[in-house]
């Protein structure tokens, strides 16, 4: 059958029901959906999330509401229905690439689950991805239809889904680029690459002397920025020089002595220049400081 008629419940959506129709759109080209709580309509339809009350992926019933819910991963974080039609399809939807579905389950994926099963450990504060989705329900104030809204959200979800899957092919797939610049490097604390690439996670796996690493911009110049201590740490194994701060064009070239110095950010964690031999230079001075 071509056309795939998938159920989920209707009236207030969250961000696991929207995303997983977005996900399973992803796949099925030809989607039929129903939103209701109707066991009967239920019953005939070929994909069924969120509602019914049964798991079982070899049926497409994709429900963790029901008693003893539907399942956990290893870290203890409980499934709901996205991380469910994830663990089926996932792999799928990322074109046979483990590497890729397994970063979009631990980065998007398992947090959605997380919050829509009240796990509320290790997930971050402020406002989430899944309180955003929430937003596109009707508020009381508004005329508009529940159904209306959540195709709305799941258009936005798509989006984001497919946002988060090149993000990880990109990560991934630059994995060897940054790896190969490693090993080139002539001073094991100045990696340079000839096109930027992801390079946090790799450098901080493969390099513990790492300081600085050197990149072309978009726009032609060349920029140096700091590796931190950890990934998402704002703290710099080693700062550029604390005179640079703030500094731009003839400001910084005063004191650097560089004549196309263009400016360093005042947290002194990267720096530019138009040329790439002044960026060089630009990191032998910060090695030294």
């Amino acid at each position: 059958m071509n056309n795939k008629i998938i159920a989920t419940h209707n009236g207030n959506f969250h961000a696991d029901d929207v995303f997983s129709i977005a996900a399973l759109k992803h796949i099925f080209p030809s989607v039929t959906l129903v939103r209701t709580r109707d066991l009967d309509v239920i019953s005939k339809a070929d994909i069924v999330v969120d509602v019914g009350g049964e798991y079982d992926c070899d049926t497409d019933r994709f429900d963790h509401h029901q008693r003893g819910g539907a399942g956990a991963r290893e870290n203890g974080i409980p499934y709901s229905s996205f991380g469910l039609i994830w663990k089926k399809y996932g792999l799928q939807i990322c074109d046979g690439n483990q590497e890729v579905a397994d970063s979009v389950d631990a980065n998007l994926v398992s947090t959605i689950d997380a919050v829509d099963c009240g796990y509320v450990q290790g997930v971050a504060q402020g406002i989430s991805l899944s309180q955003t989705i929430s937003m596109f329900n009707p508020t009381w104030q508004e005329s508009s239809h529940f159904d209306t809204c959540f195709d709305e959200a799941v258009e936005f979800a798509a989006r984001i889904l497919s946002r988060f899957i090149a993000s990880a092919d990109g990560g991934i797939s630059a994995k060897d680029i940054v790896a190969k610049a490693i090993d080139n490097a002539e001073d094991p604390r100045v990696i340079v690459l000839e096109k930027y690439t992801p390079w946090k996670t790799t450098v901080h796996k493969l390099s513990e002397e790492a300081l600085f690493v050197l990149y072309p911009s978009p726009s032609g110049q060349w920029r140096i920025q700091t590796v931190p201590v950890e990934l998402g740490s704002f703290e710099d194994r080693k700062p550029l020089p604390k005179q640079w701060a703030g500094l731009s064009d003839k400001a910084l070239q005063e004191v650097t002595g560089i004549d196309d110095a263009m400016f360093c950010h005042n947290g002194l964690f990267i720096a530019g220049a138009e040329s790439f031999e002044s960026t060089m230079k630009m990191a032998a001075m910060a090695l030294q400081s």
